[in-house]
């Protein structure tokens, strides 16, 4: 997910056009993962380490010492092993990876101050890798007037562009798509541009 500095640049090229057409503003974030979803090699060594006993009652003569200590050997050395991050999202129901990156994009609409603007025509175009999840959202002076299948519209293209490794130029075209949407439905009217142009990667 490497982003040269050529890339950012034309990130904020293409913010600072678009909102010359505009009073709305729009945010970019670009995130590696939206957890870190660090219970679930605990949750699953628990449960791998909880299976161990019953096997080794009903097969073997080991005291319960020594079954206790073999069980916590496998907890830890199970922990250990789904540690590594592929292996550790593949542990994660794709609901709860979904859930988990709506989240962080909501959380990004309020940090970034996305609704913080006059005439609340701010938008966020939000992408988590590791969830493959793509989303914008759009305050509520801009929102009421757009139908979804414009948003979805802008979600395509800025898919199409990531699944050929060509993530800035996605953000550009996806930019590109919600200028349109703004100059039809949130004209230019000398608000001032209260948001950084920028792609925030996290």
């Amino acid at each position: 997910m490497e982003l040269t500095k050529a890339d950012h640049e034309a990130v904020s090229a293409a913010i600072r056009e678009a909102e010359r057409r505009t009073c709305g503003q729009i945010i970019c974030v670009l995130s590696q993962s939206s957890s870190d979803y660090a219970f679930a090699p605990i949750l699953w060594a628990s449960l791998i380490a909880f299976l161990v006993p019953w096997p080794l009652i009903d097969l073997t003569q080991l005291s319960a010492q020594r079954i206790f200590m073999l069980q916590l050997v496998v907890f830890i050395l199970a922990a250990i092993a789904l540690l590594r991050m592929p292996l550790r999202l593949m542990l994660v129901p794709r609901a709860v990876q979904r859930a988990q990156a709506h989240r962080a994009a909501l959380e990004q609409f309020v940090v970034r101050r996305t609704m913080h603007t006059r005439n609340r025509c701010g938008i966020l175009i939000f992408v988590s890798m590791a969830e493959h999840y793509a989303r914008v959202i759009a305050d509520v002076g801009i929102a009421q007037r757009v139908e979804g299948a414009e948003w979805k519209a802008v979600i395509d293209v800025l898919i199409a562009h990531i699944h050929s490794g060509q993530i800035a130029n996605g953000f550009v075209a996806a930019i590109e798509r919600c200028a349109a949407i703004l100059a039809e439905h949130a004209p230019p009217d000398g608000s001032s541009n209260d948001l950084p142009d920028r792609l925030y990667v996290m």
